[in-house]
């Protein structure tokens, strides 16, 4: 007896089979206009994917990659909210139901779930893919501007991906607010673009001021320590690559990286990780750098420094900044979010450590570290392959 497929698998199949028919050359012609005029230049009224041929050739292309980075996020929230999952789920601007699909992997099972865009072709592709899967074929798929006039009833779980970058900076902030007001946990996955985290950025300080708490990326509520116009945040997620992919972006590679930058938020305290890598870790002969954004104390510095010690009492202990990084200081009761608003808890902070052999199990897992991950890595995680 044959294993299911996975909903990525399952997704894979769908969208090769809707190719089926369509001309290479055109689906890549189609591909390539659409790509230039997608992103930030369209009127929230008129939506670019206008047919059948536009939408099926964009989501050949666009979907798995977006599925992936929304996944992506939605994993590294699903750990800071162990004991927690959407009872339903609203999608807005969800298109062809790439996050849809995103959250079953994550959280299986069925659902109620509604999936809101302006683009009558794009909702009746979606709803001819998800009919592939058994939970997702009951989805509502349901025309909505998405803008100012959008309303969203009661929910656990709204995703907004890949789409404020279509908006007005007046319908943006209506999304989020709207957003905000309907559910008890938000997910905002945007390009990982310097645009794209800054479309992020403000979405999270929409949400902390609604009253939510950040449960990822970031490791705490206060304000981002990156530095406006000098760097950005944004983490990277590995999509195979079709052969449509292939023929408009040309190279042999099965894979490429997509880039996204994303923020999770609650209004029920979340466990956010203690650190998070913010960048690809450097393996050099010995050693490991990781970059990493966390929370830190005086107080904190002083007590990790000795925790750390004291578990391989065999070794020299590390130096004090090391110790800070590596095992930063896990905040309690009102601030167990890592300072759940600005100005309350540890000061966030933004920098690079080394960790080495003598740091025992921690050298091993931070070898195993991924750009994205948790640090310290949660308990079972030290030995993944």
């Amino acid at each position: 007896m044959n294993a299911p497929l996975s909903p990525s698998d399952t997704l894979r199949t769908a969208l090769a089979h809707l190719l089926d028919g369509l001309p290479p050359k055109a689906a890549a012609q189609a591909v390539e206009r659409l790509i230039v005029n997608y992103r930030g230049r369209t009127p929230t009224d008129a939506p670019v994917l206008r047919d059948r041929s536009d939408v099926v050739a964009y989501a050949a292309y666009r979907m798995p990659a977006t599925f992936e980075a929304v996944c992506a996020a939605l994993e590294a929230f699903a750990r800071a909210v162990p004991d927690w999952e959407p009872g339903s789920h609203v999608d807005v601007g969800g298109g062809t139901g790439a996050a849809t699909w995103a959250v079953n992997a994550t959280w299986t099972g069925g659902r109620p779930v509604t999936v809101l865009d302006w683009a009558e072709p794009a909702l009746a592709l979606g709803r001819e893919i998800a009919a592939a899967h058994p939970d997702l074929k009951p989805t509502e798929w349901q025309r909505s501007r998405i803008g100012s006039a959008l309303t969203i009833e009661s929910t656990d779980l709204v995703t907004i991906s890949y789409v404020l970058g279509e908006l007005t900076d007046a319908d943006r902030t209506a999304m989020v607010d709207a957003a905000a007001t309907a559910a008890q946990a938000v997910v905002v996955i945007e390009p990982g673009t310097p645009d794209g985290y800054a479309r992020v950025i403000d979405a999270r300080d929409r949400l902390i001021a609604a009253g939510f708490h950040i449960a990822a990326p970031c490791p705490h509520s206060a304000a981002c320590p990156i530095v406006p116009g000098e760097d950005w945040c944004h983490f990277a997620a590995r999509v195979s690559r079709s052969s449509l992919h292939r023929q408009v972006k040309g190279g042999s590679l099965a894979y490429e990286d997509e880039k996204f930058s994303y923020v999770a938020a609650t209004r029920f305290v979340p466990a956010p990780a203690a650190s998070r890598v913010v960048r690809k870790p450097q393996i050099r002969k010995g050693q490991v750098l990781l970059d990493l954004c966390g929370t830190g104390t005086p107080t904190a510095k002083d007590a990790a420094t000795t925790a750390l010690a004291a578990t391989d009492a065999a070794t020299p202990a590390p130096t004090t900044t090391e110790a800070t990084t590596i095992a930063p200081a896990v905040t309690s009761g009102a601030d167990a979010d890592g300072g759940n608003r600005p100005g309350t808890g540890p000061v966030p902070t933004l920098g690079r450590t080394t960790v080495t052999k003598r740091h025992g199990p921690l050298y091993k897992a931070a070898r195993d570290a991924d750009w994205g991950d948790a640090w310290p890595p949660p308990t079972g995680d030290d030995d993944r392959a």
